[in-house]
């Protein structure tokens, strides 16, 4: 079975041993430019399950994990710049910029939680994860170097974890400096992000949030299309599978999608939170065609949302009485 990887090609047989392996060098832009060409063919890629470090590992690729791990993240971040940079409108950039968060966010996640395991062996007591837990480790190393000042020096006195050897110690010191190189990545996209949400979509921005509003364009594919969406377009994109749902099984119809995270949304009351999507959507539709089509900021977009938001409020303080059952239907309920 062929099997493509983002460090080549990989000949299994039906259990899974590498019969063949044809890799690519270890050169870190054509790397990145293959992991990309792969993720749009997605041709002959890895089953479910499938191991990629130890394949990596048992083809000569890498010599051990810690190189496995220190390539992936060069690659990753390599694969980052270069779909920013192909873009071409501005608009585009913030979407390739969204998706780019996502593939850092992906792996940092993973790379954290392997971090998490392979630490916790050590000092199962620290009670820390993620960005916090490497930052604990490049300070530290092993938990005997803990100074008596911190929080955690009694938890790593007294903790039942193994002995961390010198050479493990400067592996996973090294494996939390990369780590911590992918959350500060994270926060120069998201910076990224919102400076150029700021020059494309102000409106948008203003009303949304850098992050809402760039999610909103990347998932129309455009802040063009985005500005062609209807008002109840916009109320629901996100929401597809819940929308689907409706159309064929008859399901309640979705109230919002990703706009959910508006904070006017997700701090409405239930009763209310159809009411305000709409009246959220309503503006962000407005935004965006204002940031389309002549890109001039509108401070007053955002007053006139608050207020149609409170007078909704106003209007709807109490949660809708159930309607009563008629006899008619008790009855018929209690014969089935």
């Amino acid at each position: 079975m062929k099997i493509n990887t983002w460090f080549g090609t990989l000949e299994t047989d039906i259990v899974g041993e590498i019969l063949e392996s044809r890799l690519l060098s270890k050169d870190i832009r054509k790397l990145a430019l293959h992991s990309l060409s792969l993720r749009e063919s997605r041709s002959n890629l890895p089953p479910e399950g499938f191991d990629l470090k130890a394949a990596a590992i048992k083809s000569g690729f890498a010599e051990s994990p810690g190189e496995y791990y220190f390539l992936l993240h060069e690659v990753t971040l390599e694969a980052a710049k270069l779909q920013v940079s192909s873009a071409i409108t501005p608009d585009q950039r913030i979407i390739q910029a969204v998706e780019a968060l996502d593939d850092v966010n992906e792996t940092t996640n993973a790379l954290s939680e392997r971090l998490s395991e392979w630490y916790g062996g050590y000092f199962p007591e620290s009670g820390l994860g993620g960005e916090d837990l490497a930052l604990f480790i490049v300070k530290y190393g092993s938990r005997e170097n803990v100074s008596s000042e911190d929080p955690l020096y009694s938890k790593a006195r007294d903790s039942m974890g193994a002995k961390l050897e010198p050479a493990d110690e400067a592996l996973i010191k090294d494996f939390a400096e990369s780590v911590l190189s992918l959350y500060e990545r994270r926060r120069q996209i998201e910076a990224y992000i919102e400076s150029s949400m700021e020059q494309v979509a102000p409106n948008l921005k203003h009303i949304a949030g850098p992050m809402l509003g760039a999610r909103l364009i990347s998932l129309a594919g455009s802040l063009e299309k985005l500005a062609e969406f209807p008002s109840s377009t916009i109320q629901v994109i996100g929401a597809s599978k819940a929308l689907f749902k409706h159309l064929r099984a008859r399901a309640p119809s979705p109230k919002h999608g990703i706009i959910y995270s508006h904070p006017l949304v997700n701090t409405a009351p239930w009763w209310l939170r159809g009411k305000v999507a709409r009246a959220v959507a309503s503006k962000l539709s407005l935004a965006a065609r204002i940031d389309f089509y002549s890109g001039e900021k509108d401070p007053s977009l955002i007053e006139k949302l608050e207020a149609k938001v409170l007078q909704i409020r106003t209007l709807n303080p109490r949660p809708p009485q159930k309607k009563q059952e008629s006899g008619a239907k008790l009855k018929k309920r209690r014969r089935k």
